[in-house]
């Protein structure tokens, strides 16, 4: 019998404890998680490499109406592979719909959309994705490496990346800063 997607539509937010330095204030949006594993898109952080034109670039989309943007850094697997999490008045065949908080897609289409500023209203692309693999994220979890919140779907399209982990703790009544990288257990 499948595991409903539990922390799917959820933020996962990484404790001072992280131990992993891949994942420092790291807020990923869960997309998928069932009894196979996690999938999600880490929005802390965006590419000092590339663009949103520059992509375009790659696949020789003119990008007609749409300025220049920060992609985000979704990774650390795959961070060759592009994804776009929006919202929902948008969706193609590929599209998976997150609850009724986003859509994440991976298609050319959404790109050539986008550019032509015929896309979803709300977006932002990424490079790469997080992923855990059955029972990883919930070790984790009792490993103190991360903190779940249910957060808004706002804070994929209207907070700046470096503000963005700080900003969900504060929702959360928690200042990060009187977090410790220790922690213990009962």
């Amino acid at each position: 019998m499948d595991q409903p997607n539990y922390f799917s539509g959820q933020f996962l937010l990484a404790t001072p404890g992280m131990a992993d330095p891949r994942f420092s204030r790291s807020i990923i949006a869960i997309c998928s998680h069932d009894e196979h594993g996690a999938l999600g898109i880490n929005i802390g952080a965006t590419s000092p490499d590339i663009r949103l034109h520059g992509i375009l670039d790659q696949f020789d989309i003119e990008p007609e109406a749409i300025e220049d943007r920060a992609v985000f850094a979704g990774g650390p697997v795959e961070m060759q592979r592009g994804f776009i999490l929006h919202s929902l008045d948008f969706n193609l065949s590929d599209t998976l719909q997150v609850g009724d908080r986003w859509g994440l897609s991976s298609s050319l289409d959404i790109l050539r959309a986008i550019a032509k500023d015929r896309g979803p209203k709300k977006w932002i692309a990424a490079l790469g994705y997080s992923g855990w693999g059955e029972g990883q994220l919930e070790f984790e979890l009792t490993q103190n490496g991360w903190f779940i919140s249910p957060g808004e779907p706002e804070w994929l399209f209207e907070t700046s990346a470096k503000d963005k982990w700080e900003m969900a703790w504060h929702s959360q009544g928690i200042d990060p800063n009187m977090l410790s990288g220790q922690f213990g257990s009962a």
